[in-house]
């Protein structure tokens, strides 16, 4: 453990210094700050979307918009940024040789990394939330919401609940995460990690709205992007919630498993 510890840390300075990180943080924040302020400018409202009506009663439905625009790109391209590079970067530097033989196992390296791009994403989606709520609060108000039920709920409950779908958006996140390291293991190319990964990402949205394989979708991790929405049902609907631990975790274990034994298993003889 203070070995994956100490690889943690170090992959954390690496962050804190690389500009990808940056890039991917600010889209989290300037995205909702934007978005609030085309409302305020405009006084228009996307009632094309579940909560669009409510932007301008309440601040509480300003990142629950958002959580609906991201989904599509936004956040799984921010997760992509680093998770599809965590592992590449060494390679396209030449460094890995020099990790693996300092006073750590490869098990903790790829421990450290796995952790280090599950923090950024973290990171990335409670930042967007908490910057969303802020400028929501300050436009619209700290109003009480209404449900997807029709059901009025007073703004502390709304605020625990818009807490709670952020937490279940970031079940395939997470699970986006981990197939960037998992491309990022295998292609070694940051390049193709990060496009491979938005692309696959795209790719199950494409397969969810083709016509006769409506049946996959419950099992698409792209439709895991909406089940958040149960919080937002009176009484809350479980179903989805739970449905999104799993179908999440098929998607996530494999690829960190699959990443993990080529990690383990490179030959860095030549590098």
């Amino acid at each position: 453990m203070p070995g994956t510890l100490t690889v943690y840390r170090w992959e954390l300075r690496k962050l804190r210094a690389q500009k990808r990180t940056y890039l991917g943080l600010g889209a989290a924040v300037a995205v909702p700050v934007i978005f609030v302020t085309a409302l305020a400018i405009r006084n228009g409202e996307p009632r094309d979307v579940a909560f669009g009506r409510y932007v301008h009663d309440t601040g509480l439905a300003i990142p629950l918009v958002l959580l609906l625009f991201g989904s599509v790109w936004l956040f799984p391209l921010i997760t992509a940024l680093v998770a599809g590079d965590i592992v590449a970067a060494e390679d396209r530097d030449r460094t890995l040789k020099t990790i693996l033989t300092r006073s750590v196992e490869r098990q903790q390296v790829f421990a450290g990394k796995a952790l280090a791009a599950v923090t950024y994403a973290i990171a990335a989606i409670v930042l967007s939330g908490i910057v969303a709520l802020v400028a929501g609060i300050v436009a619209s108000g700290y109003n009480p919401i209404v449900t997807l039920s029709g059901t009025r709920v007073s703004a502390s409950h709304g605020l625990v609940l818009v807490g709670a779908s952020l937490l279940v958006y970031l079940l395939p996140i997470l699970a986006v995460a981990s197939i960037g390291l998992l491309f990022s293991t295998v292609f070694r190319n940051s390049a193709a990690a990060i496009v491979g990964t938005l692309m696959f990402s795209l790719l199950l949205q494409l397969i969810g709205i083709l016509p006769g394989l409506g049946g996959l979708q419950p099992y698409l991790l792209s439709t895991q992007f909406q089940d958040w929405q149960g919080f937002l049902r009176v009484p809350v609907d479980w179903a989805p919630i739970l449905r999104a631990l799993w179908v999440c975790a098929l998607y996530a274990v494999p690829a960190l498993l699959v990443a993990a034994v080529v990690f383990l298993r490179r030959d860095v003889a030549g590098d």
